[in-house]
C-alpha cells in the first residue's frame, strides 16, 4: 500500500494523524493487549530457507506410514532425519581424516 493511496475503512485517520508522540505512547501504555516484549530484534538476520528439489523416492510402506501417522509435515520430518544422518556421517568422516 502506498502512503499516497486513499485510506478506506472506519478509522478516523485525521484524528490519528493529529496524535502527538506522547498521546500514542500513553495509548500504548494503557492498552492491555500491548504487552512489552523483552526480545531485542535489532540484531535479527533474515534467514532464507535453502532451495528444495522435488524428487520421487521409494520408501518402505511401514516407514512412510510411520512418518504420516505423526501428522502433517511428514516430508519435512523425513528431510530432518536424512539431514541428521548426513551430519553424523560427515562428522564421522572428518574424525576418520577422510
Amino acid at each position: 500500500m502506498s502512503w499516497d493511496a486513499p485510506r478506506t475503512g472506519k478509522t478516523d485517520w485525521t484524528a490519528v494523524d493529529a496524535l502527538t508522540d506522547e498521546e500514542i505512547t500513553e495509548a500504548v501504555r494503557a492498552d492491555p493487549d500491548a504487552v512489552p516484549v523483552d526480545v531485542d530484534w535489532s540484531q535479527a538476520v533474515l534467514v532464507v530457507p535453502p532451495k528444495k528439489t522435488a524428487i520421487s523416492i521409494r520408501l518402505d510402506d511401514d516407514v512412510l506410514a510411520f512418518f504420516k501417522a505423526e501428522g502433517p509435515g511428514y516430508q519435512r520430518r523425513i528431510n530432518a532425519v536424512l539431514r541428521s544422518y548426513m551430519a553424523q556421517a560427515r562428522k564421522k568422516r572428518t574424525a576418520n581424516g577422510e
